[in-house]
């Protein structure tokens, strides 16, 4: 049924077809496992099942500068979980998130192995691990948390709404479109107010909130994500844009972005980590484009 044409829901839903777009086949209305299968476990304290989507990348980046900082602690294996196969559907996966999202991590670190999932979950767990990229004071501590759960409840509206929309539902409407274009620039400008006058989002200090707001609109501004820098004129916002080039200068950022990639350039690719030399021996085999 097309927009011009009206749409009546049922009574009463049900679940008789799939709803379209590039992920169809992987969404249902039931959590659980579909299948039978053990996760790997590698050498290191860590253990990260994820895919370098803007929440997998989170945690990427902040184990990275975790191991620039000197926490050697922090050595981690990341395996490659293709959500377009279903993999977070393992009996494996399913075990240590029973959301079947990516990111998934374990710290085998404790006496008894932790599990931990919600990619703003993970990085509020290392930081607090590590004291590391969560302010101390706690007024800067205070503002990192404000920001850190303001992109958990922020970003749905980008990926969810406008993303799905705008690049990969099954026909372009323009009501959801325009919908979520007016909230994703109402989030910009959000945070362009507030990098006005602050150098980081928590203030003067890099921190986890930076960690888990640059995947998203820092990647949006920069015009990766769903190609849409155009549409939304990002290039008004002129302090996440300063803000976002900021961040990208960092090296743990940049070897962050690039571990459990399998799209892209294949230099910017790899597929698993499991030690820092693998950064120079990246694999170059792909698996498809960014389901961001």
């Amino acid at each position: 049924m097309s927009e011009s044409e009206g749409y009546t829901p049922p009574r009463v839903w049900t679940w008789d077809q799939e709803s379209g777009g590039r992920f169809a086949k992987i969404n249902r209305p039931i959590a659980g496992p579909t299948h039978d299968k053990e996760l790997p476990v590698g050498k290191h304290p860590f253990q990260l099942y994820s895919l370098a989507t803007p929440n997998g990348v989170k945690a990427t980046i902040m184990l990275e500068e975790l191991l620039a900082m000197g926490h050697k602690e922090a050595e981690y294996d990341a395996w490659l979980i293709d959500i377009s196969e279903g993999n977070q559907f393992s009996s494996g996966f399913v075990k240590i998130n029973p959301n079947s999202k990516i990111p998934a991590m374990v710290d085998h670190s404790t006496d008894t192995p932790t599990r931990v999932f919600e990619s703003g979950s993970i990085l509020l767990y290392l930081a607090e691990k590590f004291g590391a990229l969560l302010p101390t004071e706690h007024h800067k501590r205070t503002e990192a948390m404000n920001w850190l759960f303001w992109q958990m409840g922020s970003a749905p509206f980008l990926g969810g709404g406008f993303g799905h929309f705008y690049a990969y539902a099954p026909e372009k409407m323009e009501y959801p479109i325009n919908r979520f274009a007016m909230e994703v620039k109402r989030q910009l400008d959000v945070l362009n107010r507030h990098l006005a006058d602050n150098e980081y989002m928590a203030g003067d200090e890099y921190s986890i909130a930076d960690v888990a707001i640059y995947p998203w609109y820092g990647a949006l501004v920069k015009g990766v994500l769903y190609e849409a820098a155009e549409f939304l004129s990002v290039h008004e916002y002129t302090h996440v844009v300063r803000w976002a080039e900021q961040v990208l200068e960092r090296p743990a950022v940049r070897r962050g972005q690039m571990v459990n990639r399998a799209w892209g350039e294949p230099a910017r690719q790899l597929h698993e980590r499991h030690d820092a030399d693998d950064f120079n021996t990246q694999t170059q085999d792909k698996i498809g484009e960014s389901p961001e």
